[in-house]
């Protein structure tokens, strides 16, 4: 009897010890290497549960130095094996649309690579989402093989920690700057005053101080999305004539419709896929409750949806000054002032440019866009956007000044500017 247990258990020691030797040899290596990810993944709940080890997400092909190539670099997929409910979530909401949305935006395709693929730039945030096989091959073939992440922007590798991802700061590194400063926003806000001042014990723990967490994710749901949308446009129309034409107007230079026709482009089905603007009622209306639900938390339900409608008729305002400015524009190129760049689709102004290449044609696809196209793309995807954001985050300051009269002053020049140009096309006639 004894004899037969000592068998048994040399032989599941036999059994056991590859594992243990695997795992092992990761650490020892790593911990030369990266000792950083090491110590990161030893505090985790990953390693305290035991149930996870290197092997799980990397693989057990890479052995040395000489064969690196060969560890499993893990997406998302992976992650959904034990996380199966926030891994639905999480494809239906639009971080899931993070590198889709990039790659159908022009600018994605005139910039140097190391800002797309290389964790800076665009691609530092949009490097989000599930991507294909095909995708993950030519990301590879460029050399950037570490870019292939999606939870862990939130909940960073290797600690992986819920409460990291809680923190507002988890944020902070994608949703702040130029076009899109939620961040500065809420953090100056009475919204982020109020969590800042809790952390510091100035207010008692219960008090309320919603996070970016608790309004767009709320419970820990992984869908999140926003009523507008990130391009600020929706359809239906509005009843009113001149908003109707204004939206039509910005739809037409965001290449969503054809200048020339009005009809629906391949850009408008680009949209559509990723989610970045509403375009039925329902699916408005539908993100408009949720909203209306979380702001109901402190404030009476009235209040909330007077709030959320002064937003929308800023952005209307908004919208009334972004339109005379891309038809001053447009009407330069109609009159053969402007010369229509070669990466253009249409000879009308486009805003998803985003930059001036400065006679640095990365890939020979755009000529140097004029200043006024300039002053016109800064309009839309800089102060258009903080003018109707710092609204709905309750913001004054980046409401007015950084927003609206930014916008006036916007205008004022491409007035100005399209003025001088006309005098000086006809003075060379």
């Amino acid at each position: 009897m004894k004899k037969r247990f000592l068998t048994a258990a040399i032989l599941l020691g036999m059994l056991f010890l590859p594992a243990m030797s695997s795992a092992d040899a990761c650490i020892d290596c790593h911990s030369k290497i990266s000792p950083g990810q090491v110590t990161d993944f030893q505090i985790s709940k990953h390693a305290e549960s035991g149930d996870v080890t290197c092997a799980t997400c990397h693989g057990d092909k890479h052995k040395s130095a000489d064969d690196f190539q060969l560890a499993v670099l893990p997406d998302e997929k992976v992650c959904a094996e034990c996380h199966e409910d926030q891994f639905k979530q999480f494809t239906a909401g639009k971080h899931n649309f993070g590198w889709t949305s990039l790659n159908a935006l022009p600018a994605a395709h005139m910039a140097p690579d190391e800002l797309i693929e290389g964790g800076r730039g665009c691609g530092g945030c949009h490097n989000m989402g599930i991507k294909s096989e095909e995708q993950k091959k030519d990301l590879r073939g460029k050399g950037y093989r570490y870019q292939n992440n999606s939870c862990d922007e939130c909940h960073t590798r290797h600690t992986f920690s819920k409460k990291e991802a809680l923190n507002p700061r988890a944020c902070q590194q994608c949703h702040m700057g130029y076009d899109h400063p939620q961040w500065e926003m809420w953090s100056s806000s009475k919204h982020g005053e109020r969590h800042f001042a809790k952390l510091e014990g100035s207010l008692p723990e219960k008090a309320a101080a919603p996070t970016c967490q608790h309004c767009h994710m709320p419970d820990g749901n992984h869908e999140n999305h926003t009523a507008w949308g990130f391009l600020g446009v929706r359809l239906p129309l509005p009843e009113d004539q001149q908003a109707a034409a204004d939206r039509i107007t910005i739809l037409k230079a965001l290449g969503v419709l054809n200048p020339e026709t009005g009809d629906p482009t391949p850009v408008f089905d680009a949209v559509k896929a990723v989610k970045m603007a509403r375009l039925d009622q329902e699916s408005w209306e539908k993100e408009r409750n949720k909203m209306i639900a979380t702001c109901a938390e402190c404030h009476s339900e009235e209040y909330a949806r007077e709030q959320l409608a002064m937003g929308d008729a800023i952005l209307q305002k908004s919208d009334r000054l972004m339109a005379e400015a891309i038809e001053t524009v447009a009407g330069l190129y109609k009159d053969g002032i402007i010369k229509k760049p070669d990466g253009y689709p249409y000879n009308y102004p486009l805003l998803l440019t985003f930059m001036h290449t400065n006679g640095a044609n990365w890939n020979e696809k755009l000529d140097d866009l004029s200043y006024i196209d300039q002053v016109l793309v800064q309009m839309y995807m800089k102060h258009r956007m903080r003018a109707y954001q710092a609204f709905f985050h309750v913001n004054p300051d980046y409401a007015y000044w950084y927003g609206w009269n930014e916008m006036t002053k916007d205008l004022g020049e491409i007035k100005e500017l399209a003025k001088t140009m006309r005098a000086n096309h006809a003075a060379t006639k």
